[in-house]
């Protein structure tokens, strides 16, 4: 079977899945730059950048995310899942998302539907246990 040459159609089927991919891949490059080049030494004693802690003083769900990505991005794993358990889902969907974007741009082929994935039942499980577990420990701060 003959393949198409690239054609100089749209990367994607839709301009908006497209955007949505490419800003999303975007804020995880500076997110990854940011735990890169963060030190895991002062990571602990930085300031409360949630505004539902601020309000509260109580964790959100996503409250250690950051910290968890700083010890994974400086090989600390014991400490990467003691500031957030889902730090390491979340960098690791992080990384595959800018991945599958480079892939995309490079190869010239559809970006990634970040909408669909979402919808998929093991991505609303990950979310639903992250969802859980910010309950549960907002709780148990109480």
């Amino acid at each position: 079977m003959r393949r198409a040459a690239p054609s100089a159609e749209p990367l994607t089927g839709t301009p908006a899945a497209a955007s949505i991919a490419t800003a999303g891949a975007g804020a995880a490059v500076l997110a990854l730059g940011a735990a890169v080049v963060l030190s895991p030494d002062g990571i602990e004693d930085g300031p409360v950048v949630c505004p539902f802690r601020r309000l509260t003083g109580l964790p959100c769900p996503g409250c250690g995310l950051t910290r968890s990505w700083v010890y994974l991005a400086h090989g600390r794993w014991d400490d990467a899942y003691s500031a957030h358990p889902f730090g390491i889902v979340a960098m690791a969907a992080a990384v595959a998302l800018v991945a599958a974007v480079v892939l995309g741009l490079v190869t010239r082929r559809p970006m990634p539907d970040v909408d669909r994935v979402l919808r998929r039942t093991w991505a609303l499980a990950v979310v639903a246990a992250w969802l859980v577990f910010g309950v549960v420990r907002l709780g148990s701060a109480l």
